[in-house]
């Protein structure tokens, strides 16, 4: 896959991960890397615009890991929310950072840390705080 699918992100999402982005160490940390990358091309719109298929910082996402058939179901989090639940995914990690912004559908490709690429597609958001009335402001 040559070309990323088009990201569509809250502004209220946008402002907490820049925050969390200068925040960040100033070392090549891949996560603040791919991250600052899917901000940089993202539509930001009012969270109250936010299209209900599309995954928002604190959705819960059903998703398929490409190479592994492996159907997961996790909500995507803030470092600072991981827990040992094993339910919650970091914006920081590889796949937290390519979840962001992608509508039901849709799949992008991601750098592994150890080498190749890993594929997800999005296949059901089963909760979105911004459909659930949740806007957080």
């Amino acid at each position: 896959m040559n070309t990323k699918p088009e990201i569509t992100i809250s502004s209220l999402d946008a402002s907490r991960l820049e925050s969390l982005i200068e925040r960040l160490p100033n070392k090549r940390l891949p996560g603040k890397i791919y991250l600052g990358k899917e901000l940089a091309r993202a539509n930001i719109v009012k969270p109250q615009l936010i299209p209900t298929n599309v995954v928002t910082m604190n959705s819960t996402v059903r998703f398929i890991v490409d190479s592994t058939k492996e159907d997961l179901e996790l909500t995507l989090v803030y470092p600072k929310d991981i827990d040992l639940s094993g339910k919650k995914i970091s914006i920081l990690a590889p796949i937290g950072s390519a979840l962001l912004g992608l509508a039901i559908g849709e799949q992008i490709e991601r750098p592994k840390p150890g080498g190749g690429t890993l594929k997800v597609k999005i296949s059901n958001i089963t909760y979105q705080p911004e459909r659930a009335g949740d806007l957080h402001l």
